[in-house]
């Protein structure tokens, strides 16, 4: 399978030194130490390691200058930037590169269902869609895209959402971003949150499209879409419809 290229950023490389708090990282820049902004919520300690050479871009931020985007793993860089994450999504439904979205377009971002803001509607010629992404950066030992990393109150509330719509009627997808190179397939991490383990068990046999793409970057800051229909780990499905 061919890669696609998605985006390309204006890439500085830099050495990972520790996170500060939820949302802010310190690197080393061209021996300067900078902080950088951190978009993804999950723990990430399996990748945020002292040492690690990593990727960051310049932003225009009234506090810190530099995103972190990628860290090295696996003989390239996983994409941890949930804004990035989302510009990839967006670029491979614009490039027509998602087979299971195909002729669909963005309708709206942030549409409020509920007691929910969700990702996107879609206009699809079927109908409307509506998508939660989830970044599963976590590796597991076979190359399994996992997610979460940590409880989330936030991912519990998606998911339900999702699953109410679906009951409803409503054409509803829970789409995985699997961020690093080589990655296998996706399955959800039990021990990161057994009750978001659970909803997405009870979302895939409630009929939510329970998808998944992978893509990664290299050290220049171009993102490539390595598989645009990453499957369903099958010994977690498995397991799920027990």
């Amino acid at each position: 399978m061919s890669r696609h290229m998605l985006l390309s950023i204006d890439a500085y490389e830099c050495v990972f030194i520790e996170r500060r708090n939820r949302f802010v990282g310190l690197v080393s820049i061209d021996d300067s130490l900078v902080d950088v902004h951190i978009t993804n919520t999950g723990r990430l300690s399996e990748l945020l390691v002292r040492g690690r050479p990593c990727i960051s871009y310049r932003i225009k931020g009234s506090r810190l200058s530099y995103r972190l985007a990628g860290i090295r793993v696996n003989g390239g860089y996983a994409v941890v930037d949930t804004i990035l994450q989302s510009r990839a999504f967006e670029k491979a439904l614009e490039d027509g590169m998602l087979p299971w979205l195909e002729g669909c377009s963005v309708a709206s971002k942030n549409p409020r269902v509920g007691d929910s803001l969700l990702d996107y509607k879609l206009s699809c010629p079927w109908g409307d869609v509506y998508i939660e992404l989830k970044s599963a950066v976590l590796i597991g030992p076979n190359r399994e895209a996992m997610y979460p990393d940590c409880p989330t109150l936030r991912g519990q509330r998606h998911i339900r959402q999702l699953i109410a719509m679906t009951k409803a009627g409503l054409k509803a997808m829970l789409v995985m971003v699997a961020g690093f190179p080589n990655a296998r397939c996706f399955k959800p991490y039990k021990q990161g949150d057994p009750l978001v383990y659970e909803l997405i068990a009870e979302a895939y046999a409630s009929g939510v499209d329970v998808k998944a793409i992978s893509i990664s970057m290299d050290n220049s800051g171009d993102i490539w879409l390595e598989n645009p229909d990453l499957p369903l780990c099958g010994e977690w499905i498995r397991e799920a419809v027990k």
